[in-house]
């Protein structure tokens, strides 16, 4: 169908509206539209109409590691999760650190059609530090690169990270760092805490993430460049963070649904799905990210959906890999910290979780507002709906979720892509 009439969808938590939505725009919002002919209606009566998602840190693994994910895969299980769009981490199998690596990750994602890829660049070549990538070529290739990450991996030399910086800044690119002192944290397990000391598990201290950040917030603004923080997880990375905004430099950061709502508590069970990079912290931590998040001091919520196969995840702690699957569960876990907990509402979940991060990755057509001649990247979400998590009915090739049998609210029933549906009643189109 070429038109679609979405009717009675609460627009923004709103009062409830209709949407039309003709091929791939929105062509009017108002009360009580009439039903052009021969078009598709959506009956909407208690339902949230969001933005498309936007999700800045996923790993779609492939190419390299399609046992874990794959592009097809892994879009399809963002469109489950409410997005219209993912920037794919650069760390795969060969690393994305030349055009031609870029590229084809961002034809993969054209070519499967559930959301749209930008690919990440990576910052050095291999992720070793030691080499500035061709961050230039990236640039100019098809797929536009404007981010660029070693995540997994931090950009630990200042002379290192000074220089992509420069690089950027000629074309109003952003280096996001994974702030991680390696120093600090060799041999790490888990958050370095009480937990940590009575497990005799290594220590992940607070301070590995906040010194780096620290000092890039500093080259930042020396250099006049942008600086976005991956998976911010600690109460002292949020002051750090404030204290470089209120400077008025150009520094953003994201937080996981995961360091929202889970804490090293969980790791006395051993189970490995809750090991992670950052680990999860302390009670502390997780209220300061809900109320950053709240304030806007952190900019958006990030997946860092990062599968794994069963047996990188089935083995004792020391020998897992660390990593949690996350966009179909993203939006549930905002809801449940954030919406329900009266920290945000729907307007601000859609400045979070779209507007915010499409503006930080600079992706045109996404992150727009429900309005008449703007892209139909539309989410449609039941917000009243409860049940338990089961990874076994994710899109996603992976299943290491932490959430397994936990009830979360909130289901997204459909997903639209510039007004072609990709979830019709929860289940992929």
């Amino acid at each position: 169908m070429s038109k679609i009439l979405i009717r009675g969808a609460q627009v923004l938590g709103g009062e409830p509206q209709d949407v039309l939505v003709d091929g791939e725009y929105v062509e009017a919002v108002g009360a009580d539209l009439p039903v052009p002919d021969g078009a598709a209606v959506v009956e909407a009566a208690g339902l949230i109409l969001l933005p498309g998602l936007v999700d800045l840190h996923t790993h779609l693994r492939e190419p390299g590691r399609e046992d874990s994910e794959t592009v097809l895969t892994g879009t399809r299980a963002a469109a489950r999760g409410g997005y219209t769009a993912v920037h794919a981490m650069a760390n795969t199998f060969p690393v994305a650190d030349t055009a031609g690596v870029v590229e084809q990750v961002w034809r993969l994602g054209r070519e499967s059609g559930y959301c749209d890829v930008q690919p990440v660049g990576a910052v050095t070549v291999g992720l070793e530090g030691k080499q500035l990538a061709e961050l230039g070529a990236m640039h100019e290739s098809a797929a536009g690169v404007m981010v660029f990450s070693d995540d997994g991996i931090c950009v630990d030399d200042a002379v290192m990270m000074r220089r992509a910086l420069e690089y950027v800044k000629a074309f109003d690119g952003v280096i996001a760092q994974h702030a991680q002192e390696p120093r600090l944290t060799e041999g790490a397990q888990m958050n370095e805490g009480v937990v940590s000391a009575e497990l005799g598990l290594g220590g992940w201290p607070a301070v590995a993430e906040e010194s780096v950040i620290a000092r890039d917030v500093l080259l930042a603004a020396h250099v006049g460049s942008r600086v976005h923080i991956c998976h911010l997880s600690t109460a002292g990375s949020v002051e750090i963070v404030r204290w470089a905004k209120s400077k008025g430099w150009n520094v953003t950061a994201e937080v996981t649904p995961h360091h929202l709502l889970l804490t090293d508590e969980l790791v006395r069970s051993y189970d490995p799905v809750y090991k992670v990079n950052p680990p999860l912290r302390t009670e502390t931590d997780v209220l300061a990210l809900r109320e950053a998040l709240a304030d806007g001091t952190i900019d958006c919520v990030a997946t860092d959906h990062a599968p794994h196969p069963h047996e990188d995840k089935d083995c004792e702690w020391a020998a897992a890999a660390m990593g949690m699957v996350g966009l179909e569960t993203a939006l549930s876990v905002v809801q449940h910290t954030m919406v329900d907990t009266g920290l945000l509402d729907w307007a601000g979940v859609a400045d979070r979780m779209s507007w915010r991060p499409a503006v930080i990755g600079r992706l045109g057509g996404h992150g727009r507002p429900i309005a008449a001649g703007e892209p139909a990247n539309l989410t449609l979400l039941d917000p009243a709906h409860r049940a338990p998590v089961d990874p076994a009915d994710f899109a996603s090739r992976s299943r290491n979720s932490p959430y397994r049998g936990r009830e979360l609210p909130g289901r997204v029933t459909h997903t639209f892509l510039r007004g072609r549906a990709t979830v019709v009643d929860g289940e992929l189109a």
